[in-house]
């Protein structure tokens, strides 16, 4: 009976837990941060507690990053879900609900995360349970302090709250405007204009005129919009906030948009990028967001950067009306030069032995009109993918002749499809 006794304990205890959070959940929203709170001080029996709903109290990203150690409590269950990441491909596993025990700095805390609807949003509150007040209050600075300085990453809006993607700074990292090829003056044109507006701000006070700009790029997928975009971050040094979505599950567009132009303002100056204005902008969000861009707050010192496929698609008091986006840039499919240039590009990153000849390079230049920069990269990767199955010196020109009739033969059956 003594050898059963702490195996009962911790099943009494895992009970409770369980059963403390079931409970808190069935509770309304209006009531649940009180009664939990109010749960946790009558239990606590004389630990601190600290709550926080703010978004920069990530403790999960925090213990992502390696600053302490995060593990669901042996008493407890934690609920994963899982979401796909289709520009990473990968699957990006996270927690709605859970009690973690937390390592940090030689001392050991707890915390309780809970997320439940309210209203038309989805809300999450984390409770801190320490030692003392003085511990509780120094993890949630820490945390804080991480989770808005974007050191390393950039921070990207996406399921509706703010969060860190250190893959998406490596390849903005990695865009240049060394290696970003566009037609005639377009480049030099949109890195001057930008450095401008961050370098006038005194000009704009002096004249009255608020301190705010927004361009938008246009033109069909694959001509070096997203390129552009990265590579002009990249060179302006500047903090960056990235939207990849305005729609949520459980949140509305409104709470959402408002929520980005907040964080925008907050961190300006930064340039705040909107990829893909098209699809972020709905019948339902359309009034809301030009308010946010364009109404009573000030949004000074933000630089709003936005690209669009279909023009056409965005209602004219988007694209027309001044003080919005007064400057748009036209990505049309690269000309001769241009495509060589890319194909220059792409051939000084190759091993000797799988670069392609001049003559080659000048031949594909013209052999591929009417290619996208998109389409030019697809060439160049399934080239040198087929030359990596043998590894033999001297074959990529033939592989190269081979791959674009290939890719010639895939667009003309694509174009017969639609």
């Amino acid at each position: 009976m003594i050898d059963q006794q702490p195996a009962a304990e911790a099943q009494a205890l895992r009970h409770e837990r369980t059963g403390f959070m079931e409970d808190a959940l069935l509770t309304t929203a209006n009531a649940l941060t009180y009664r939990v709170g109010a749960a946790l001080a009558t239990r606590l029996a004389g630990r601190a507690l600290l709550e926080s709903d703010d978004t920069d109290f990530n403790v999960e990203a925090f213990a992502s990053a390696g600053h302490c150690a995060l593990a669901a409590a042996p008493d407890s269950h934690l609920e994963l879900s899982l979401r796909w990441d289709v520009d990473g491909e990968t699957i990006v596993r996270y927690h709605e609900q859970g009690w973690y025990r937390v390592e940090w700095q030689g001392s050991e805390l707890e915390v309780l995360r809970l997320s439940f609807a309210d209203g038309s949003c989805t809300k999450t509150v984390r409770w801190a349970i320490a030692d003392t007040q003085e511990r509780a209050e120094a993890f949630f600075e820490a945390v804080a302090r991480f989770n808005s300085a974007a050191d390393g990453a950039i921070m990207v809006f996406q399921d509706g709250y703010w969060q860190k993607d250190y893959e998406l700074y490596q390849t903005i990292k990695g865009a240049t405007l060394d290696n970003l090829v566009l037609g005639g003056t377009l480049k030099d044109d949109l890195f001057r204009d930008l450095r401008a507006f961050f370098d006038s701000r005194a000009v704009y006070e002096r004249s009255g005129v608020p301190w705010k700009r927004g361009i938008v790029l246009i033109g069909p997928p694959g001509n070096g919009k997203t390129h552009a975009i990265k590579a002009l971050i990249n060179a302006l040094d500047t903090p960056c906030l990235y939207v990849k979505s305005f729609s949520t599950q459980h949140a509305d567009d409104h709470h959402n948009i408002r929520n980005v132009f907040r964080e925008a303002r907050d961190r300006a100056p930064c340039v705040l990028v909107l990829e893909d204005l098209d699809s972020l902008i709905t019948d339902h969000n359309r009034s809301f967001f030009l308010n946010e861009l364009d109404g009573f707050a000030a949004n000074e010192g933000v630089m709003t950067v936005a690209s669009t496929n279909h023009p056409e698609r965005l209602d004219p008091a988007i694209m027309a009306r001044p003080s919005r986006f007064d400057r748009k840039y036209h990505f049309g499919l690269p000309a001769e030069s241009e495509r060589l240039a890319y194909l220059e590009v792409w051939r000084a990153r190759l091993d000797d032995a799988m670069r392609p000849s001049d003559e080659t390079v000048f031949a594909l230049a013209k052999g591929t009109e009417g290619f996208s920069f998109a389409y030019v990269k697809e060439l160049m990767v399934a080239a040198t993918v087929r030359w990596a199955e043998r590894q033999q010196s001297g074959t990529m020109d033939g592989i190269l002749s081979a791959e674009l009739a290939a890719l010639r033969e895939q667009m003309r059956s694509q174009v017969a499809l639609s």
